[in-house]
Formats: structure tokens, sequence, C-alpha cells
């Protein structure tokens, strides 16, 4: 066997090896995604249904594991398919990105709060985040990863509309823009005229905006807290802004998103959160 024939040989074990690895990578990401889609029955009334409008970039979209309890529905929670159809909400929500979405913290937010809203109101998530995408991208309507962010936000508003009530709006973003000081400099003002649109489609200019934190494990770290210290001053401007805080909760291991726990903490959290809003 000559040289030439080795090399080839070991270049082709290689990357068999790669395409084994991948595949066991896929399989453990999809292992407990659910099966099949499960349409209500019977769609429940408009003026009884709230609906959340999830936006952002991919701690928002999901990145974390989904585990069995994850894909148990609530027929009092519900959600929309690729098409706009409601179905009942399993994780993962978000399917703009199908080879990398995973958990989020829409199910664990519907699920906390109708633990403390009226039996008869049912709660419809809307999932809009894209992951990597800036704030700009957002604002100025880009298209991103096959998605135009804000016609496409403003398409699944409508959706919400149909089937109910906006009653508020959960945003986690802010990784992109921690990049370079300028992004950084400018990212409360860009919340400002960010969230002015998103109220303005809503038709809600007192409508609740949920920002979470960034997390505080990145390699990046004291740009991504310049990023929470931009929020935090937002919140502190808009009477109808709240802020998540996310300090405590770990990363999946990509000191990038946060991890399965982390991502259902932070549903509870912003469940809580809107519920101080209703006292």
């Amino acid at each position: 066997m000559n040289l030439s024939t080795i090399i080839i040989f070991i270049l082709s074990a290689f990357s068999i090896i790669l395409t084994s690895c991948e595949k066991e990578d896929i399989d453990n990401r999809t292992k407990y995604f659910p099966k099949s889609e499960l349409k209500p029955d019977i769609i429940p009334d408009k003026d009884k249904t709230w609906v959340f409008v999830l936006a952002g970039q991919s701690n928002m979209a999901g990145r974390a594991q989904v585990e069995p309890n994850d894909t148990i529905p609530n027929e009092r929670i519900f959600s929309i398919n690729k098409n706009g159809e409601l179905i009942l909400a399993k994780e993962p929500l978000h399917f703009y990105e199908p080879t990398m979405t995973g958990l989020d913290s829409g199910l664990s937010f519907g699920k906390e709060l109708i633990n403390q809203i009226p039996d008869s109101i049912s709660i419809l998530l809307i999932p809009t985040a894209v992951g990597g995408s800036a704030i700009s991208q957002w604002i100025h309507d880009s298209t991103f990863r096959n998605v135009t962010l804000f016609s496409n936000f403003k398409e699944k508003m409508q959706i919400g509309k149909k089937y109910g009530s906006i009653k508020g709006i959960l945003w986690h973003q802010g990784e992109s823009d921690a990049a370079t000081t300028e992004t950084i400099q400018i990212y409360d003002n860009q919340l400002k005229e960010l969230f002015t649109l998103f109220r303005t489609e809503a038709d809600d200019f007192s409508l609740p905006i949920f920002i979470g934190e960034l997390g505080s494990f990145s390699e990046n770290d004291d740009n991504w807290q310049a990023i929470n210290k931009k929020i935090k001053e937002y919140t502190e401007t808009d009477p109808n802004a709240y802020l998540i805080k996310t300090a405590d909760f770990n990363d999946k291991g990509d000191r990038v998103h946060f991890d399965s726990e982390g991502q259902r903490q932070m549903g509870i959290r912003f469940a809580e959160k809107f519920m101080m809003t209703q006292e």
C-alpha cells in the first residue's frame, strides 16, 4: 500500500468518524423531541386567551436540552406550528432553525402562569426568535437565517390577535450586540426604538415587555455585563419594561446558552414578573 492510498484511507476513516459523531450529537439533541403535533379539539374563546410573543435571539429561540417533562402538553397552553396553525404547546416551540433549536423558556412560563390566573384563561405562546440576530436587524426588518425578522414578528402578532389578546412580549437578546463597543453604547436607545415598533404593532403603547438579562458565564463577560447594564438603564426609563435576572443560571457547557434548568427558571421568572404587573 503506497503513501497516497494510506492517506486516502485515513481521511476516509476520519470522515466516517466525524459523520458518526455529528449524527450522535443530533440524536442526543432531538432525542426527546415530540414525534407529533396535537391540534386542539376546541379553540379557546378569544376573549379568554392571553397571548405572549417570544422574541430575540438564540437564548429565546432555545438551545437547551429538551427532556420528557418539557413535552407534556396542557390543555390551556397553546402555540403555533410553522404553518401558523394552533397547536397544544410542547417544547421546542421555535421552528425557524431546525438544526439548532432546543428548549426555550416559553412552556415553563405558560405552566407557571396558569397556576396563578383564573382557570377560565388559556395561554397562547407565539415564537418569533431567531438565533444570532442583532437588534438592528430587527429594527430594519433584515432577513437573517431565512427569516425577515420584523415582518415575521408582525405576521405572527396578527395570528396572536386572531386568537386572543396580546398581553406581553418576552424578549431575550443582546449577545450579538455585545460584540463591539459601538453596539453596546447604543443598545438602550435601540431597545426604545424596537419596543416602540412592537407596541405600535400590538396597538398598545403600554404593553408590558419583559427583558431577560444575558447570562453571567460568557468568555466575553465584561461586554455581556455592559449589555445588562444598558438593559437595566432602559427599564428605569420605561415604566412598562421589566428586568428578569439571570445571574444565578448556568450555561449548557458552551458559555453562551442557558442550560435546561436555567431556561425553565427563566420562564418561571417571566411569569412571576408578569403577575406583578397584574396586582
